[in-house]
């Protein structure tokens, strides 16, 4: 293998959707990407690289890893779901040799590569919208490489690494770039620009943890915490995470970088940001995970069944699984849901929906309510925190739904019970609000005399999640 080290000086993070391109002012979130665009691009000049290395998600192969060899690919692309947005025309040069010299240095670590030269290739959105915008007078050659769909991590890292012996080779300094989005949930109804926002809380709260150690200089972190942000926001396909195994292994796998998040802002409910990152003698430090480092591609993909690698960090037990009756009577696990006061059962699924009972704070396992009673033993009032009842309500529903198959993202209507609606009503709604503006159920809340247990807060949730989305 070649050991000699590539000039890579700098690299780029970057959002593929065509809207900060085509309708950058369509709303303040994408003028911000296209802000953050613009800035990317300022450091792209201020490096002077002699070509742009690309990996972008939105192409996607199957037989192998190709790499276009053309030298002008010449196109009018339209993107195959926001097509009102317009035709993006596109031509703009490309390096073959290197592009080339990566297929073979694939080859030697044996890989599937295959170099494309075909005048009436298509470019994918991705790529046509991150060399439009971070170098609009296409003065600087690409090479650009698809992501094979059944790549797994251990494939990924080799795919980098023939990159940089091709890259090393030919003394060239690289940019590198990669085309992803980070929480990759589109909103599936027409949303208006004026009401674009990230899809749900949670994959809010992900893409900022994601940015705040990329901010950090943290990629390497990044890269081997992917399998758990992918296990939090409930994406299936690991094509959001390719991108950083790529990048770690391409620029090196550490966490010696400065970071810069120029932008981060919804598109169509999709998270989506803009980072940079040099290798500096200054960053974090030495990472705090210890993957296996491939070097040569042997082809065990194992994607239909994915086994954990050796030194993967262990995973958690998950709950006991739930008990389901052939009425769909879902009865959850003592570690998931505190046991039902009554004869009924934790949820029931007819259909595409799941019936969640009426839910209370009661921790599982002990029924200790968090916030405290609303009263003790003998009736006497006791003050009592609702807003930490009402987070608590909520986070039994959340471990129910995903025991019947579903999320609190499926959530479509709320019942919601309150014994003091003056007392409570500001703290109660200011949590639910934190975890549902964004999913927007419909909502009732009423006041009621009494709850069966000192508490002051319920919930009774419908949940739609098609049969054939379960799990």
């Amino acid at each position: 293998m070649n050991a000699s080290t590539p000039d890579l000086p700098l690299a780029l993070i970057v959002p593929g959707l065509p809207h900060p391109l085509l309708a950058p002012d369509s709303n303040a979130h994408r003028r911000a990407l296209r802000d953050g665009f613009e800035a990317a691009a300022a450091r792209i000049a201020a490096v002077q690289p002699d070509v742009l290395l690309v990996y972008s998600t939105m192409w996607p192969s199957i037989l192998g890893h190709q790499v276009i060899t053309n030298p002008w690919p010449t196109w009018r692309h339209v993107d195959e779901l926001f097509h009102e947005l317009g035709t993006i025309a596109y031509r703009f040069p490309t390096d073959p040799a290197l592009g080339t010299a990566w297929v073979e240095a694939g080859h030697a670590r044996g890989l599937a590569m295959h170099g494309v030269d075909h005048d009436a290739f298509p470019i994918d959105t991705g790529t046509v919208v991150a060399l439009e915008l971070l170098d609009p007078e296409h003065r600087i050659p690409a090479v650009i490489c698809s992501s094979n769909v059944y790549a797994d991590r251990g494939e990924t890292l080799v795919v980098a690494k023939a990159a940089r012996d091709a890259l090393a080779a030919s003394g060239k300094r690289a940019v590198a770039i990669v085309v992803t989005t980070l929480s990759n949930r589109l909103f599936t109804d027409h949303v208006a620009p004026e009401d674009d926002r990230i899809h749900s809380p949670k994959d809010d709260e992900w893409n900022r943890k994601l940015l705040e150690m990329l901010d950090d200089g943290r990629l390497e972190d990044v890269a081997q915490l992917s399998r758990t942000i992918q296990d939090q926001l409930r994406v299936k396909k690991v094509v959001n995470f390719k991108p950083m195994w790529f990048l770690s292994a391409l620029m090196g796998a550490h966490n010696h970088y400065d970071g810069t998040v120029h932008a981060y802002a919804p598109v169509v409910g999709t998270g989506c940001a803009v980072v940079s990152l040099s290798p500096s003698a200054d960053g974090t430090g030495d990472r705090e995970f210890d993957e296996e480092d491939v070097e040569v591609w042997t082809g065990n993909r194992e994607v239909l069944d994915p086994a954990p690698e050796a030194d993967e960090p262990a995973v958690p037990a998950a709950p006991a699984p739930p008990k389901v009756d052939r009425a769909g009577r879902v009865h959850a696990s003592e570690s998931a849901a505190p046991k039902p006061v009554g004869a009924y059962p934790h949820a029931r699924r007819v259909g595409d929906f799941v019936f969640v009972s009426g839910m209370g704070p009661r921790q599982p396992g002990t029924d200790a309510i968090p916030g405290g009673p609303i009263r003790d033993a003998a009736g006497t009032p006791l003050d009592y925190d609702a807003a930490a009842q009402t987070e608590a309500v909520i986070a039994n529903i959340r471990r129910v739904l995903e025991q019947a198959g579903a999320s609190l993202d499926d959530v479509v209507d709320c019942q919601c019970f309150l014994v003091d609606m003056d007392r409570d009503f500001q703290a109660f709604n200011a949590v639910y609000a934190k975890h549902f503006a964004a999913i927007g159920p419909t909502r009732t809340t009423v006041a009621v005399r009494a709850l069966p247990t000192p508490i002051a807060v319920e919930f009774k949730v419908i949940a739609h999640c098609p049969v054939g989305r379960q799990g």
